[in-house]
């Protein structure tokens, strides 16, 4: 994506500080700048992958020399700006994983994305190429995060901010200007605490900060197409779709995550509102793929199709003994 404006000359330093600013005023939570390069992560991420931890996401193995270095996503950029969006960790808690009861974080952030690099090129005073990648694209945006200063890798692998928690989407703006960086963050603020590591119901970290995707109920009633092993039915309990259980425990979510503003993109639909994981569960046995089309219209939940959520339903509903 190019963007076209009028002329003008502004130092890297004050194209930085608008490029946050607007990130505000378009309703991100958090903003930081990091140049791009070698990403810090690949080899960690890359024997991740090697050690099987992965399961059957082989998309993730692809892109892998553009992984490693950030600026192969778009050749000529050179730095990016990174932002968090919060989901609401104050939401309580359901048979659906906060982050999928409204409408999806891609379209959503995207779209936020996409303004932001108009306001960079006005500001900027030329053509700047640029693209916003959100969780689909060859990038490691958790490793440019922390880069951007915005948080550091917890335990349970999610990224932590010291003021709003880890209940936050991030995205990111790959742009060929001269940005100034924010410094690092540097720190590991989980000390000798693993109760994330010890609430995990199915035991799916291998080590801190190691998770095997093959045990996490997020990838087994997600991402798996197949149908969930035996030991892992019993530890699902009542989720039907991903987990929020590692996040919840969490002491800095406990002190900082968020309620939902009322208009927020992030709460739950009407096909989600209020329902109990027996009476989703029930609903979603009996749903036509037409009529789950129109109810999950725009929703993440889409993604494991209703194949995959009536198989996660009848689980749940075996759990609950109906």
């Amino acid at each position: 994506m190019t963007v076209d404006v009028a002329t003008s000359v502004r130092s890297a330093s004050e194209l930085s500080r608008l490029a946050k600013a607007h990130a505000y005023a378009l309703g991100f939570d958090l903003a930081g700048i990091a140049a791009l390069g070698p990403a810090d992560t690949a080899p960690a991420f890359d024997e991740w992958l090697d050690a099987g931890y992965a399961g059957t996401m082989d998309y993730l193995s692809r892109g892998a020399e553009k992984r490693r270095d950030s600026r192969r996503a778009l050749p000529g950029t050179t730095h990016a700006v990174v932002v968090g969006l919060d989901y609401g960790g104050r939401e309580p808690s359901g048979p659906v994983a906060r982050y999928a009861r409204g409408d999806d974080y891609h379209d959503v952030m995207k779209h936020k994305l996409h303004g932001l690099h108009e306001r960079i090129a006005a500001d900027a005073g030329r053509s700047v190429a640029g693209k916003a990648y959100v969780d689909t694209g060859p990038l490691l945006e958790r490793d440019l995060a922390r880069q951007a200063g915005l948080g550091w890798f917890g335990k349970n692998t999610n990224l932590i901010n010291p003021r709003l928690g880890s209940f936050f989407f991030i995205g990111v703006l790959v742009v060929d200007i001269e940005l100034a960086v924010d410094a690092p963050f540097e720190a590991d603020r989980c000390g000798t605490c693993t109760r994330c590591l010890d609430a995990c119901p199915t035991d799916a970290f291998v080590a801190p900060r190691a998770l095997d995707a093959k045990r996490c109920i997020s990838y087994l009633t997600i991402e798996s197409k197949d149908e969930i092993p035996d030991e892992f039915r019993s530890p699902i309990g009542e989720l039907l779709y991903g987990c929020d259980i590692c996040q919840e425990v969490c002491p800095w979510n406990v002190k900082f995550a968020r309620t939902l503003f009322a208009e927020s993109p992030f709460a739950a639909r009407e096909a989600l509102a209020g329902k109990d994981a027996r009476a989703l569960a029930t609903e979603l046995l009996s749903m036509s793929q037409p009529e789950f089309s129109v109810a999950f219209k725009g929703s993440p939940m889409k993604r494991a199709k209703l194949r995959g959520l009536r198989r996660n339903a009848a689980v749940v509903l075996g759990n609950i003994g109906c």
